[in-house]
């Protein structure tokens, strides 16, 4: 990026609006009589009073770098590669399955992930799991607006309502009595977690006790509840975000947790997950997330599979699910430059009761929220809001069995497909893949090994490159994503200015990006079909 175009950016933000928080949730254009009101409506808020911990603190990606406004009189977009690669790697996380015995092989080889912020704090949310009651692992991407609060309880929560559907009687029975007889309980899912990631310690009670009331449900029905993993899926969704919305109407006289429950309820996040059990696949989305595998065909050329569709004003689907949802006469009032009623993005999301509830519901729960004022929300009735919900959680979910050229499966937030096609991404993860392969150190060596041989060995690879190399195959999606040029290369200088922008500016050029890519193992895969 040049010096000319790094002044127009920095000239056109200090002479422009800027909107504060994910860009979906807001027109694209706004008069200065009308900012205040909408800042208003929207802003961005700590879950936590002042002096208390922070969600700002809690998830904490490299700032060091980063301006925090373009008023600043010492603004410079320069980055070193070192601090851009400082920048880029904070949030990487990656999980190799071990095959201790050999004997129970499983299908998913390893996973990278990673996350780059845009908003401060970061919206986004990923979760990763193995099943240890069920089979299978489990990988989830959260994209969050008008705030990370429902991102960041739908990540700890939904995976765990997934794995409750999924279990027996006889185990829910079992775990129903370890509550009652107050003995530990066995785990449902180990968690495969970054270093930085946190809970809601404060409320993870609460949400124990509403996941609990959710089994005994289950237990409740007249038969074995036997869902199929799409039934798991679907029936898991709709009951946490169904909790959401029950537990910010519940009388509580804990101020903190009460505050915790209405930004979930009042913030949103559309989901995407994964469930991966030997060959079979499903994936469950609610929104603008994406799932697209990476497939190797015989003759080595590349294609794409998306599993999921994005759940907007663009598809065609929706559209018409909207319309038959609602009356004829709001036709055209549903949709508004392609936003739902005009405000928001995504068709379907967790949370924004302020599309789901009744104008009198809002009203009853904010009058007799004290705080709400405090947190900056407020009632928000929009044009044309007749007949509510216009939002939904239920996600469609898709099914597909594994074969052996399925290499591998990426989920990622819309900030990711904004930049990048879904062709161009399977390249890069393709490409990455197929580089880091040759780059492997070499197992078996001439005999005998002398000094000569293994200097000889550290020459090669340092004259391939290797050091430039990153690891992670995540961060190198993200690094082309906002510094690629127009020829599909990464600009140096293009990256260091994204990177730097301040946060009154960021949002303006880039979202939130979380990706997670899953490595198959070939193998075990190709042995299913075999051993059939």
């Amino acid at each position: 990026m040049s010096r000319t175009v790094s002044s127009w950016i920095l000239s056109s933000a200090r002479n422009s609006i800027v909107l504060q928080g994910k860009g979906r949730l807001y027109s694209g254009c706004i008069t200065a009589r009308n900012k205040t009101k909408w800042k208003l409506i929207f802003c961005r808020t700590r879950l936590f009073p002042t002096g208390s911990w922070s969600l700002d603190n809690a998830f904490f990606l490299r700032r060091a770098f980063r301006h925090t406004s373009t008023e600043e009189e010492q603004f410079s977009f320069q980055l070193s590669p070192s601090q851009i690669n400082e920048v880029l790697r904070a949030g990487e996380l990656s999980h190799k399955i071990l095959d201790l015995d050999g004997k129970n092989a499983n299908s998913v080889l390893k996973f990278e992930s990673n996350q780059l912020a845009s908003n401060t704090p970061i919206e986004d949310r990923r979760s990763a799991a193995t099943c240890l009651q069920t089979k299978g692992m489990m990988f989830g991407v959260f994209d969050g607006h008008a705030g990370s609060a429902c991102a960041q309880a739908v990540s700890e929560r939904l995976l765990h309502y997934i794995a409750v559907s999924l279990l027996s009687r006889q185990t829910l029975e079992e775990i129903e009595l370890a509550v009652e007889s107050m003995k530990p309980v066995l785990p449902m899912l180990q968690l495969h977690k970054h270093p930085n990631d946190v809970e809601y310690r404060e409320i993870t009670s609460q949400y124990f006790e509403n996941l609990r009331v959710y089994w005994q449900h289950l237990l409740d029905l007249d038969t074995e509840p036997g869902f199929s993993l799409e039934e798991a899926m679907i029936c898991a969704f709709k009951r946490l975000d169904s909790d959401i919305s029950l537990e910010v109407q519940a009388p509580q006289e804990n101020q903190l947790m009460k505050n915790i429950a209405l930004q979930v309820a009042f913030s949103g996040a559309t989901a995407c997950v994964a469930h991966i059990d030997g060959v079979h696949l499903h994936v469950a989305n609610a929104g603008d997330c994406r799932a697209v595998l990476g497939v190797c065909e015989e003759d080595g050329t590349w294609s794409t599979l998306p599993l999921t569709r994005d759940h907007n004003a663009y598809d065609e689907s929706e559209i018409k699910r909207l319309k038959r949802e609602h009356p004829k006469s709001e036709e055209k009032t549903l949709l508004v430059n392609d936003r739902l009623l005009g405000i928001l993005m995504p068709s379907r999301a967790f949370g924004d009761v302020q599309l789901k509830w009744s104008k009198e519901l809002q009203q009853n729960v904010l009058e007799n929220s004290c705080d709400a004022e405090a947190l900056n929300i407020y009632q928000y009735v929009p044009p044309n809001y007749h007949t509510p919900p216009y939002l939904t959680a239920e996600p469609e979910v898709t099914y597909h069995k594994l074969r052996g050229k399925d290499k591998f499966l990426i989920i990622a937030s819309d900030g990711l497909w904004e930049m990048l096609s879904n062709e161009m991404v399977v390249k890069l993860v393709a490409g990455h893949l197929a580089e880091f392969n040759m780059r492997k150190p070499q197992l078996a060596f001439e005999k005998p090994v002398n000094l000569g041989y293994m200097h000889n060995l550290l020459l090669q690879r340092k004259n391939r490159g290797t050091g430039s190399l990153d690891q992670n195959v995540a961060t190198h999606l993200i690094r082309h994503a906002i510094g690629s040029n127009e020829y599909g290369e990464v600009d140096q200088e293009k990256l260091a200015a994204m990177l730097a922008l301040p946060e009154d500016l960021a949002r303006m050029y880039r979202d939130d990006i979380t990706v997670t890519v899953v490595y198959f193992n070939s193998e075990t895969i190709e042995n299913y079909y075999k051993n059939r």
